[in-house]
Formats: structure tokens, C-alpha cells, sequence
């Protein structure tokens, strides 16, 4: 409990604040309330999204050029031809499927940092992807993302930072 003139904690029960002599008349004011789950972790959300985004990106990039610069010469290291025959498309795909990941996931983040309305969606819908992709990193930022976006409360609580942004 608080003072209302001077914000100074009061104990229940005290007549006069210790500060400033305000009489205390009835129950102290009781401090502000804190923020909810969705306004205090929504920014480390986004920056945690961003980061893991940067991270596929820089892997898709990187398994692309190897499954097309390296894969075709790997029969000159006395490897046959078949396996990279193979993997040389599968490879690719993979990369793009983590190249097109990253891109949703640095769009989330942004979105998230923004308060954007779409933003909470697609966040809880690469949540549940990254459960089974990146682990630990993926799982552990799904687990936390669920856990800030996906309660109905946390659905009413961003709609109103949205519309307080927009506003």
C-alpha cells in the first residue's frame, strides 16, 4: 500500500504517512497494477524471434550453397555419383523450406515489436512449428512463445496494445 500524495509505502493501519503527514483516510491506495503477460514479454519475444530467424537464415544460405556449389564435386573426392545426385535437390529443399522459415519468423518479430494485429497469429502458428525444427533453441522459443501469446487473456491484452498503438 502507498501514500497518494507522495507514493511513500504505508503499513495497514497507519494514520499519517511518514513523509509527507498526509492523513491516511481509509485503506492506502494500492500500488499500480503491474502489466500483463503479453506487454511485458512481447518485445523480448520479438527480439527472440528475430535472433532465431537471423540463425535459419544464415543456415538455409549456407546448406544452399554447399548442396549447390559443393555436392556436385564431391564425386571427384571419390565419393560416387548417386548420393549426391540425390541430395544435391534434397538439400535445396531443405534450404529453402529454412530460407522461407526465416523470412516468416523475421517477419513475426517484426510484427510482434510493432504490436502489429497479424503479428500474434502467425508468431503462435511458427511456435508451434519450431516445437519439432530447432531444437533446443526452436522448442524452447515455442514453448515460450505458447506460453505469452496463446491463453484467451493474452488474446484480449494484445488486441488492446494494438489498438492503443493505433490510436
Amino acid at each position: 500500500m502507498f501514500c497518494d500524495r507522495c507514493g511513500t509505502p504505508v503499513q495497514a493501519g497507519q494514520a499519517y504517512c511518514s513523509k509527507c503527514g498526509k492523513q491516511i483516510m481509509g485503506p492506502a491506495l494500492l500500488a499500480q497494477p503491474r502489466p500483463g503477460r503479453v506487454q511485458e514479454h512481447v518485445r523480448l519475444l520479438g527480439l527472440f524471434w528475430l535472433a532465431l530467424s537471423a540463425f535459419d537464415a544464415v543456415g538455409g544460405v549456407f546448406l544452399y550453397v554447399f548442396a549447390n556449389a559443393a555436392m556436385p564435386h564431391m564425386g571427384q573426392f571419390a565419393a560416387p555419383d548417386a548420393p549426391a545426385a540425390f541430395l544435391r535437390p534434397l538439400l535445396s529443399v531443405f534450404a529453402i523450406l529454412l530460407l522461407a522459415k526465416a523470412a516468416l519468423g523475421l517477419l513475426a518479430g517484426w510484427g510482434l515489436l510493432r504490436h502489429e494485429k497479424w503479428a500474434r497469429l502467425l508468431a503462435l502458428v511458427l511456435a508451434f512449428v519450431s516445437l519439432f525444427t530447432n531444437i533446443p533453441f526452436g522448442t524452447a522459443l515455442g514453448v515460450y512463445t505458447l506460453w505469452v501469446l496463446l491463453p484467451s487473456e493474452s488474446e484480449r491484452e494484445y488486441a488492446a496494445l494494438t489498438d492503443s498503438r493505433a490510436a
